[in-house]
């Protein structure tokens, strides 16, 4: 008999829980580290830019309009600055705040897709919020748990029309234009599948709207397959029209240049770059069990899929499945693969874990404990200086009690997993603790060679002495916002770079070290370990003698 019996059938109590963890693992990733270059500190630079010159429509990225990436998530960095003012902090807050809406659109979604188990929400919940990689990015300023959010509004879309609901063909627009002012049009990949194989995961479809019993109109469960694709057709049009209200006003003032690249080269360019197999199709593969940790790497998931699958799919499974697969075989197939393009995906495969669960959910976590421990071994051995590689990596060596309570936590897991606590429970604290504490863990290491703050704002000090400043290599914007800059850097790159220095005695730029150590025999206005090297902000004549010495990146 199950000594932990689940008090709680609707769910709720696992979902606040999930929310409880999201919050505690964003107040670590605030607590344990900086914005980090150089995508984060680009992200906020280009909002920064955006409310610095009072310009809405079109982002800049050091005084040069920014066609990477729409306006949406930088919006939401507005929103809050106009409440609370240019802060630090509320660009940081704003994907927890999407991510915690992403789980409760997932607890939702299980409860319309089985609502004969009303607990799954919660557990799918709970699932989602204690994957490594969805916590990773909930607290980090990117995109794609912001598209997350989107795409799980779009399947509610889906599930209303797939009922006979008008309004979920507008639902889809609405996430499909949010999507797309949100990353793009990658948004289309992430939710048609799911909708065009909707005669495969819902018997409601056919080729001709039945009638019902007395032979009036079609039931409203019944949808053809014409009325159902036509929606679709309709759907996309209407986040065309979302999307164009931006970008049509946006491509008139950004430029010949800017409008070219958010019409063109932003969607057709990149697709066919994309298709260049720059990393192979399996590339994806190995980093599943470090991805969806703890859940990929617990053999108990495996053994319930394995028994849902004999018993047959349901109507809910094959959903989640019309979801994922489709979209993982596609990405495996584009060459420009990032771990976090998987991301939107991670509420499916929550879904479909907590749903197999239900059936066979077992109890010991042996391999996800076991694999804890080993990773608190790892930063115990870190931490006393025997691995030889994170020494030269770090400013400072980590602390040892991390990885010491996380042996301590793994071990528990495993006890309780053996006297039958809910393995959902027990796998989602794990989970959640191991990211946390590798972060405390880091904090200290990693804090001297990502925070920029500092030479930010000493180049806003030179800035407001006149002088100019230069970036002698490609500059991201990572200054820009740190620093409140209100005037764009320099970018030295190459021949370029001597000229420069020679005709602005008066100026200086920031010189990038090969070696940390070379900083020290240097007179700067400051300098500082950065990624692995150094990084100085010195006068002109300095920096061409740093130059001529081959010290630099």
């Amino acid at each position: 008999m199950n000594p932990y019996p689940n008090p709680d059938a609707s769910g709720r109590g696992p979902l606040l829980l999930s929310l409880l963890l999201l919050a505690a693992l964003a107040a670590t990733a605030l607590l344990a580290r900086p914005l980090l270059p150089v995508d984060e500190t680009r992200y906020v630079s280009a909002a920064w830019e955006m409310w610095l010159r009072g310009d809405f429509l079109v982002p800049f990225k050091n005084g040069e309009p920014y066609s990477h990436k729409p306006p949406f998530m930088f919006w939401m960095f507005h929103a809050g600055w106009a409440l609370f003012g240019v802060n630090d902090w509320w660009p940081r807050l704003v994907l927890p705040l999407f991510s915690a809406g992403a789980l409760l659109l997932t607890y939702r979604l299980a409860r319309r897709l089985w609502p004969q188990h009303a607990g799954l929400g919660g557990q799918a919940a709970l699932i989602l919020a204690s994957s490594l990689l969805w916590i990773v990015f909930s607290t980090a300023v990117m995109f794609d748990v912001m598209l997350a959010f989107w795409l799980l509004f779009g399947m509610h879309g889906v599930l209303a029309a797939a009922d006979g609901k008008r309004r979920g063909f507008v639902m889809m627009g609405i996430a499909i234009g949010m999507g797309v002012l949100t990353k793009g049009p990658v948004v289309l990949l992430d939710l048609l599948p799911v909708a065009v194989l909707a005669p495969w995961w819902n018997p409601g479809l056919s080729r001709k709207a039945t009638s019902n019993l007395n032979g009036q109109m079609p039931m409203k469960d019944r949808l053809s397959w014409g009325r159902w694709y036509g929606g679709l057709v309709l759907a996309v049009l209407l986040g065309a029209v979302i999307a164009l209200a931006w970008a049509i006003p946006a491509g008139m003032s950004g430029g010949e240049a800017y409008r070219n690249a958010i019409f063109w080269g932003q969607t057709a360019d990149r697709m066919v770059d994309s298709f260049a197999h720059q990393r192979p199709i399996w590339w994806y593969l190995p980093l599943l069990p470090v991805v969806l940790f703890p859940w990929f790497v617990w053999p108990g998931l495996w053994k319930s899929l394995i028994h849902h699958v004999r018993e047959g799919l349901d109507r809910g499974t094959r959903f989640c499945l019309a979801w994922m697969l489709p979209v993982f075989i596609a990405f495996t197939f584009i060459s420009g693969k990032q771990p976090h393009y998987l991301v939107p995906l991670f509420p499916a495969f929550a879904l479909l874990a907590a749903r197999v669960l239900a059936d066979r959910p077992g109890s010991r976590v042996g391999l996800p404990a076991l694999l804890a421990a080993v990773l608190g071994a790892a930063l115990i051995l870190a931490a006393s200086g025997q691995i030889a590689a994170v020494g030269k990596q770090v400013a400072v060596l980590p602390p040892l009690w991390p990885g010491v309570l996380l042996m301590l936590l793994a071990l528990l897991a495993w006890a309780a997993g053996r006297r039958g606590f809910p393995p959902v429970l027990n796998l989602s604290l794990l989970g959640a603790a191991s990211l946390a504490l590798l972060q405390l863990a880091a904090m200290r290491s990693i804090d001297p060679l990502y925070e920029i703050k500092p030479m930010a704002q000493a180049i806003r000090q030179i800035q407001r002495e006149g002088r100019p400043v230069a970036n002698v290599a490609k500059y991201h914007a990572q200054y820009q916002f740190l620093g409140r800059l209100d005037t764009p850097l320099v970018q030295l790159v190459g021949a370029e770079t001597a000229p420069w220095l020679a005709a602005h005695p008066e100026g200086y730029a920031v010189i990038y070290l090969k070696d940390s150590q070379d900083k020290d025999t240097i007179t700067a206005r400051h300098k500082q370990a950065y990624r692995g090297g150094a990084a100085v902000l010195v006068d002109a004549r300095t920096a061409a003698e740093l130059l001529a010495a081959g010290v630099v990146k």
